[in-house]
């Protein structure tokens, strides 16, 4: 099958995590929060004011994002955040790193009993990722590695996790066309 790419115009933007972006259908681009490799454990958030990196935590485990883990800008997602994405690609990127993605699924969890999803995408541009179209065609330990990262990764701050369901793409477009309508909703003039 073939990978529809999702049309996005960056009006204004100059280099700057306050860009002002327009959607034509769903809004692909991400911004990468942690640093790389060597410090998955480190959980970056970007702060709401001043568009700077902001350290939330060290991860409280032995583990690491399986994954470059980001957000989609001008989103509002149930968690009062902007959606989280784990974005799987060949290479560590860097934090506020801006990717054109597409989505291949959903991980809908709780996190202390709030809602919070994690969408799971692939850049357009990484030929070694961009085949993938679904989370039922990558490997199963992949699957299985992203999963039990976040069961486990906030264990040991004794706060609890639980997957509830894992769902396919086209349910991951319709979380991300509601939180970008919930933006444009609360914060859009």
């Amino acid at each position: 099958g073939e990978v529809r790419e999702y049309k996005m115009e960056l009006k204004g933007y100059e280099g700057s995590p306050n860009a002002v972006l327009s959607v034509e259908d769903v809004k692909q681009i991400v911004l990468k929060e942690y640093p790389d490799a060597a410090f998955k454990a480190v959980k970056l958030d970007v702060d709401k004011e001043t568009g700077l990196k902001e350290m939330d935590r060290i991860l409280h485990t032995s583990t690491h994002y399986p994954a470059n883990y980001g957000f989609i800008p001008r989103t509002y997602a149930a968690d009062g955040d902007p959606l989280d994405v784990l974005v799987l690609c060949s290479e560590d990127l860097e934090p506020l790193s801006i990717v054109k993605c597409y989505p291949i699924g959903i991980i809908r969890m709780t996190d202390q009993d709030a809602i919070d999803d994690k969408i799971i995408a692939i850049p357009f541009n990484d030929p070694n990722w961009n085949h993938y179209e679904s989370l039922s065609q990558l490997p199963s330990h992949l699957s299985e590695e992203i999963e039990h990262f976040f069961k486990v990764y906030k264990t040991l701050e004794h706060k609890e996790t639980t997957i509830l369901e894992i769902l396919d793409r086209n349910e991951a477009e319709k979380v991300i066309e509601v939180a970008i309508n919930n933006y444009n909703l609360n914060f859009k003039k």
